[in-house]
């Protein structure tokens, strides 16, 4: 699976989802992946995918690591 990585290591999700937005909104359509160690990541990060339209490809919690496609029309 190509994407570029971002290790957020283990920043808290409050931030992370902030950065996060930054990081996708400058990529659209193309895909990230993501490592998070933040013990909410795994509930977080697929609603604020949601949320913000934002697709989850996979979530691999053997690695903390979400593969996530930048949604294509940001505003």
């Amino acid at each position: 699976m190509d994407s570029d990585t971002w290790d957020a290591g283990h920043m808290g999700c409050g931030e992370l989802v902030m950065l996060l937005r930054v990081r996708l909104k400058a990529m659209p359509g193309a895909m990230l992946r993501v490592i998070a160690h933040d013990s909410g990541a795994p509930e977080d990060l697929p609603a604020w995918c949601r949320m913000t339209r934002n697709t989850l490809v996979r979530h691999d919690p053997a690695t903390h690591s979400f593969w996530i496609r930048s949604r294509p029309d940001w505003p």
